[in-house]
């Protein structure tokens, strides 16, 4: 975590709506993005970001200190999108469905240079993002999109550490066995760059 982010989280605890209002401006976009991979609807994400936020200015005397306001926050709005969907299933909801589209770049222009040369590429890894279990592609995405440590994944997905080093282990190993095709040598190499 930033020392900015500490500074706000400190601030915010203390009463400084501000604080919480630019920390939640500087996570929107993140928690939105995120949030959409479960295979909710956007105004349910975005109700979900906003019943997190409200919740945490409520709460702010009882919130503790964090290493991460980031983590924090990805396991804060994992938590209420399972309790929205309990709330529509009127069920237990133990795993959330995963959305396995590819992270778009921010940059218009840059992205419609990719588009035009990386189409089937991109096709192809969504493909193979998809045959991956849920569990496993959300590992992949907290890890390497969002760049969250193991600790911090177990504890947006609650799950230990050994499990998600077993899902992040298996994902790889699966989506690289696929590439030993000729076919998939391009994306074999692909992959090495983002996950290593």
């Amino acid at each position: 975590m930033t020392l900015q982010d500490q500074a706000l989280w400190q601030l915010y605890r203390e009463g400084d709506k501000q604080a919480l209002g630019q920390l939640a401006e500087r996570y929107y976009r993140a928690l939105k993005h995120y949030g959409l991979k479960f295979m909710v609807d956007e105004r349910v994400v975005e109700d979900c970001i906003q019943d997190l936020f409200l919740q945490l200015w409520q709460n702010r005397t009882q919130i503790n200190p964090t290493e991460s306001v980031k983590h924090y926050l990805f396991k804060a709005l994992r938590h209420h999108v399972l309790l929205h969907l309990r709330s529509q299933k009127r069920a237990l909801v133990e795993e959330l469905d995963w959305d396995s589209s590819v992270a778009e770049e921010s940059d218009s222009e840059t992205l419609l240079i990719q588009r035009e040369s990386l189409t089937s590429l991109t096709n192809t890894i969504q493909d193979l993002l998809a045959s991956l279990p849920n569990r496993e592609r959300e590992a992949l995405y907290l890890r390497y999109y969002e760049n969250l440590s193991i600790p911090e994944i177990a504890e947006v997905m609650n799950v230990n550490r050994q499990s998600v080093s077993n899902f992040l282990q298996k994902a790889i190993h699966k989506l690289r066995s696929r590439w030993l095709s000729p076919a998939f040598l391009a994306i074999g190499i692909l992959l090495n760059k983002l996950v290593f």
